[in-house]
């Protein structure tokens, strides 16, 4: 998932465009479901390749090297200069090639008549508010394998295959339903609870580890003046970044593999009902910042950058994209989500990290080795230093970080995943079902129960007819954990 903002990278205002709520809640948008069904049933244009190039050993995908490429990129988050330099290194390499570079913060509506008019690019970038629904492309044979890329030798290390250089997890999250590839996630997002550490230590405080003692440091917030919370009231499917690995280490990982399974009432599991009472009690004792239901990810972050608010939900990607308005001082650090107490099944520090920047190479696409190897070239040491310089980022191939000075944010976030050891859950259901996750349980239910108006256990139980209506629903591929 990429942040929100269309100028940012991953799903919210300034890089994504805000989801628009419909009257009823409980119902997919409608450019949404339009996407899907176009996607579907799109039956124009052409399926011509360009002709195959000739595959050497600096050519192993066999790119024709004067074919154009088309690349569409989701300008959020982590905007487009690394793309930028990615080309660079493309059009080096095949100066024949012209490379045409689109950002958008609008990747749905941009895309849609390209996709229906069977005419779609070559690479894409698939994130933001507006990504894609990647369930239903893969089920409908929207997109190409990248099986291709994966076996193919790397930049770096020819020795190496590029699954072989990539971080765990990043290969098994473009699976959906067997061995093939379908999407390479390129940034490395680390999810949690961000704050300052300025700010924390001004309340002569720690990170708290259960929730008892997070109520505590809510409370010293709350006396100094400071919102102890806020989020991304408009994208309230930012939530669970925290919410979800706190599921898991009340409950176990095997409470959000059901929830990802569609599982009958995964959502009535006794580690779901005492998470979100928890943080309804964020709600009740008046622990999150006036206003939060009506700000969107960058109005929520600049609150907090300001010091109105201590703690944010968030994904990695926050440290570049709230660049602008975080003083210099701020000390900015990440933490895996507080538990309830010693009864949780797994230990402080379980947290969810995983891909970030869903790329994909549609089905119909004219150059797919051209946009396979232009993946192949961004997975080397060399552009994964430079995105990571760049933006304050990790990305999937696994390492790019020797001979940099790493900013506050990637720092702390790498020293997190050190703790969290094997405790890293990926939950699924965000790249399997996503118009269940954000439209469904992040605006009908999370949302709701945030701002106050639904209960606990009436989220819950909207929550779980959502996910037994999407379980249900046989227009949808489904897909579990192997």
């Amino acid at each position: 998932m990429g942040s929100t903002s269309a100028s940012n990278g991953h799903e919210g205002l300034g890089r994504r465009d805000l989801i628009k709520r419909s009257a009823a809640l409980g119902l997919i948008s409608v450019p949404a479901m339009s996407f899907l069904s176009a996607c579907a049933s799109g039956d124009g244009g052409t399926d011509e390749k360009v002709d195959k190039g000739t595959k050497s050993k600096e050519n192993p995908l066999a790119v024709n090297e004067s074919a154009p490429l088309d690349f569409v990129l989701f300008d959020g988050g982590f905007g487009t200069q690394y793309a930028k330099d990615a080309i660079k290194v493309y059009e080096k390499k095949f100066p024949k090639a012209k490379v045409k570079f689109t950002p958008t913060q609008k990747i749905q509506s941009t895309l849609q008549p390209r996709f229906n008019g069977g005419n779609p690019p070559d690479l894409i970038d698939n994130s933001g508010a507006e990504q894609m629904d990647m369930g239903v492309l893969v089920g409908k044979k929207q997109i190409a394998d990248l099986t291709a890329l994966m076996d193919a030798p790397s930049v770096d290390d020819p020795a190496k295959k590029v699954r072989d250089t990539l971080r765990p997890g990043v290969l098994e999250m473009g699976q959906f339903d067997g061995d093939k590839v379908w999407i390479m996630y390129y940034a490395y997002t680390v999810y949690g609870v961000w704050y300052s550490g300025k700010a924390l230590d001004s309340l002569d405080a720690e990170y708290p580890e259960t929730w008892d003692d997070m109520l505590k440091v809510c409370a010293k917030a709350k006396k100094k003046g400071i919102a102890p919370w806020t989020y991304a009231g408009k994208h309230p499917y930012y939530i669970p970044f925290a919410l979800y690995p706190m599921i898991a280490k009340v409950g176990g990982r095997e409470v959000l593999d059901a929830i990802d399974n569609l599982e009958p009432n995964a959502w009535k599991h006794p580690a779901v009902k005492a998470c979100f009472e928890a943080y309804y009690e964020l709600y009740k004792k008046g622990y999150i910042l006036k206003g939060t239901p009506g700000l969107d990810h960058i109005q929520s972050q600049t609150a907090w950058t300001e010091g109105k608010a201590l703690f944010l939900p968030n994904g990695s990607w926050v440290e570049n994209e709230a660049a602008k308005t975080m003083p210099g001082d701020f000390d900015l650090k990440v933490s895996a989500p507080s538990g309830l107490d010693s009864s949780d099944k797994l230990p402080f520090g379980t947290m969810w990290a995983s891909g970030g920047e869903p790329f994909i190479v549609p089905s119909k696409a004219k150059n797919p080795d051209g946009a396979m190897e232009q993946l192949r070239l961004m997975l080397s040491e060399e552009s994964s230093k430079n995105f990571t310089k760049s933006v304050k980022s990790l990305t999937a191939f696994d390492g790019g970080t020797d001979g940099i000075e790493l900013t506050p944010g990637l720092k702390s976030g790498v020293a997190a995943l050190e703790t969290a050891g094997e405790n890293v859950v990926n939950p699924r259901i965000q790249d399997w079902y996503v118009a269940l996750q954000k439209e469904k349980i992040g605006v009908g239910g999370l949302g709701e129960m945030m701002a106050g108006r639904l209960t606990p256990a009436e989220a819950i139980k909207k929550i779980q007819g959502y996910a037994d209506e999407a379980a249900k629903d046989d227009s949808i591929k489904h897909y579990k954990h192997q």
